[in-house]
């Protein structure tokens, strides 16, 4: 399974919606609290790029050598339509400054974020991280990829994705069919798929035979799943 370190690095670097918070700071406009991208330095700082007229630039400008702390707040919703969308958060909390050093686009800010402490709670659970654990973790190789990746699995492949349900063992939603069947989230290690049936809804993974590094690597890895599960299913009739 990704390390709790490797997932909130993914969450840091996908597309999940972010807000910067500033302890003490209420903005009037919370929406030019958004970075508007965000990316992990070489040494696990992360730089967030802010509208050049974002209070926490005018914090951090401020604010100089005094220390200035700030949560970058990160919500991962699911990009398939399934009960219960979110499937984590994210926090990474530290000093902020301004990135002088580094060039930015025009009317915008590059601020830098040093962590000093980080924490996900996910579809894994809860669990701190270390900001040197942090540093050294690198994302998951879908992330630019899953949310795409998924929508695909859903539209084009929903009979494939139910038929997985005999592979999780008949427990939970999965006694009986499965009144729907939805990809949740994919990583290199595995799939996780919400069922829904007459029992409510159940969560199943369902892990690769190794770990992939790219779409190659995923494509046989599906196939793999699939034909599994499609014996599986003949062998319940």
């Amino acid at each position: 399974m990704p390390s709790a370190a490797e997932r909130t690095r993914t969450l840091v670097q996908s597309t999940a919606s972010a807000i910067l918070v500033i302890p003490g700071l209420v903005p009037d406009l919370p929406e030019l609290m958004v970075p508007e991208g965000r990316t992990v330095g070489a040494d696990g700082d992360l730089f967030l790029l802010l509208p050049a007229e974002s209070p926490a630039v005018r914090a951090a400008a401020r604010a100089e050598d005094d220390e200035l702390t700030a949560v970058l707040d990160i919500t991962d919703v699911a990009p398939v339509a399934v009960p219960g969308r979110i499937r984590g958060r994210a926090w990474i909390a530290g000093w902020l400054t301004a990135a002088r050093d580094l060039p930015a686009p025009a009317g915008k800010a590059l601020l830098r974020l040093e962590v000093g402490e980080a924490s996900v709670d996910d579809l894994w659970g809860a669990e701190a991280v270390e900001p040197d654990e942090f540093a050294a973790a690198r994302p998951d190789p879908l992330v630019d990829h899953e949310a795409d990746l998924l929508q695909h699995l859903a539209a084009a492949h929903a009979d494939q994705v139910g038929w997985l349900c005999a592979l999780a063992g008949g427990a939970g939603a999965c006694r009986g069919e499965p009144t729907a069947a939805v990809p949740l989230a994919l990583d290199r290690f595995g799939l996780r798929v919400r069922f829904t049936g007459a029992d409510g809804t159940f969560d199943a993974r369902f892990e690769f035979l190794e770990p992939i590094r790219g779409h190659a690597d995923l494509h046989r890895a599906m196939h793999t799943l699939f034909d599994a599960a499609r014996e599986a299913a003949a062998r319940e009739r």
